[in-house]
Parts: structure tokens; sequence; C-alpha cells
């Protein structure tokens, strides 16, 4: 077998070709079809997300950054369905847009045009993040901090600033609703920052903010050659401006049951990964697609949906990780 170590991969992190995992990945025993495995993957997130129940609270708020430098991958999708699923489960959770895109906003029905306070005044002018934050009109315990069009020049306004990597660090630290038990009941339990599909200074104002990084990975070859570099970043980072990040979670996006790739994909990454990688896969789901044109997450547009228990189950899966003892 011919495997390949790229020059952006992490040492020891080797990443084998579709035509390496389609030779050795062991034939289905019982012969089953591709339509009878994807049946059988929507029967088990139905079957383990059967109820919305309320998980622990954690102990102090949890900061993650959902990042990979890749586009496509699901990460702007995987943040919002993953803060809906939270809030579903009984958590207080703030979202942070910072893709000048605000593709978050959107799929929050969120108001994001130019003049809104966003993310760029918090940022570039300094303005407190509970001002820039906005509660979301179908889940009473998600805020939402939106990304104007202004956000794209922040990277150029930022080169010159004082303590420029760490702005948004200070930002959330400073609301009066984030940290432990000093910060009352109402405090959030979840900070998620969605970030551009770049390593750039929004994405390097991301990971020194946060103690845990979520990457999601497409089911596909090319996500896992970018993973190497977006880990490098990582260490990068830990080692000269926050050694308190720690990838603690991986979530595979856009997995179809059908095909031999998906499965050798996903077994790739949870054999280097181990724990990391939840047990709960994203399946690729229509209903998923077509919710953000509703202004909607998945989890309110179509909450039986595969894609919709999926989320909600990869999100039980993250609170029990940080919830109270």
């Amino acid at each position: 077998m011919v495997s390949r170590e790229t020059s952006s991969s992490a040492p020891g992190f080797v990443v084998r070709t579709a035509a390496d995992l389609a030779e050795n990945t062991p034939g289905f025993q019982d012969e089953t079809t591709p339509l009878a495995r994807a049946t059988e993957h929507s029967i088990l997130a139905r079957r383990t997300a059967y109820g919305r129940s309320s998980v622990g609270r954690p102990a102090r708020t949890r900061v993650m950054v959902v990042a990979n430098q890749k586009g496509g991958v699901g990460k702007t999708t995987s943040a919002v369905n993953l803060a809906a699923a939270l809030v579903q489960l009984g958590q207080r959770v703030l979202l942070i847009d910072l893709d000048p895109q605000g593709n978050a906003s959107t799929a929050l029905s969120i108001d994001h045009h130019r003049g809104i306070p966003g993310t760029y005044d918090m940022l570039v002018d300094g303005t407190p993040l509970q001002e820039v934050a906005q509660q979301s009109g179908d889940l009473e315990n998600l805020f939402v901090v939106p990304a104007t069009i202004d956000l794209a020049g922040a990277e150029i306004e930022l080169v010159s600033a004082v303590a420029r990597e760490s702005r948004l660090h200070k930002a959330i630290n400073a609301h009066p609703l984030v940290g432990g038990e000093e910060a009352g009941e109402d405090r959030f339990d979840y900070v998620l920052i969605d970030c551009p599909p770049s390593l750039g200074l929004l994405t390097l104002n991301a990971l020194v903010a946060g103690e845990e990084m979520l990457i999601p990975i497409q089911a596909e070859y090319y996500a896992l050659e970018g993973l190497g570099q977006l880990l490098e970043t990582v260490e990068m980072v830990k080692k000269h401006l926050n050694n308190r990040l720690e990838v603690s979670t991986i979530l595979i996006t856009m997995y179809d049951a059908r095909t031999r790739l998906a499965a050798g994909v996903a077994d790739e990454v949870r054999e280097h990964f181990g724990d990391t990688v939840l047990k709960t896969s994203i399946p690729r789901s229509v209903r998923v697609s077509e919710a953000p044109s509703y202004g909607q997450t998945v989890m309110t547009y179509d909450p039986g949906s595969p894609g919709a228990l999926s989320y909600l189950e990869a999100a039980r899966e993250v609170a029990t990780k940080g919830a109270k003892p």
C-alpha cells in the first residue's frame, strides 16, 4: 500500500488516497447494500436522539472556536446548528459570527446589514460585546453577534492596532455573563465562534480567545489534506499566544453512508484522533441545506430530519464532555 505524508501535515499524520482506502476497506459480511447502510444511519440517529432532555451545565463558560481553513466543509452550518441544539438541550449560548460573509447571521435570521453593530465594531472600535449581541427570535437562550460586510476590511485595519490578535479574547472575558459561578445563573454556558475559511487575523483572534477548538471535517479526501496545515497553526498559537487552546472536538460532516470513501475517511480520522472525534457523524441532508434560505437552522426548520437529529446528538456529546459531574 502506498501512503504519503504531505508537507503541510502534522508529524505522524499520514494522508492516504482513495485507492488506499478502497484497497484496505473490508467488505461487509452481511453484504449490506448502500441504501440499507444509509437507512441504518438515519434510524440510528433517530434512536440515539430520541429526546431533547436537558444536559448538565458546564462549571464555567466554554469558549469553542469552530474553524477550518478549507471552505465548504460545513463549518458555519455546524456552528449554527450546534448552537441551536445546545439551546434545545437547556444551555445558554452566545454565537459570534466572525466571517465577513455573515452566513451564520443569515441562518439565524439576525439583521446584519451595513450599519448594524456587530463583530467589526467590537474588534475595531472596542464596542462592548454585550452592546452588539442580539437575541435570536426563534430560541430564547441563543444570542448572536452578527457580522456585517464591514468586517471584510477589519484585517487591514487591525494590522497596526495594539494587541491586534487578542482583541476578541479581551471582549469575551469582559462580558459579565462569561465565567463561572461568579457570573450568576444567567451566564453563558457556551461561546461559539464561527471563523472565516482562512487562517488570517480574524481566525487568529478566535484561536487566541478560545480554550477549545471544534474542527468540522468533510468525509472526503481533500478535507484530510488541509487538516495538517490547520493543526500546525494551532500548535504555533499554543506555543506563542494561547497555551490554553486544545483541539477538543472533531466532527465529521457531509457523511454519505452509501460510499466506502466516506467510511474510510471517517475511520482514518478516528484512528488518528481517537476520542476527540465525535461518535455522531452529520449525514448529507437536503433539509440542512434548505434551512438557511428560510432564516432558520435545521433544528427549527425540520426537527425530525436525520440532519437535525444528528446535530442534536452531536451537541449532546459535546455537552456531556464538559457538564458538571
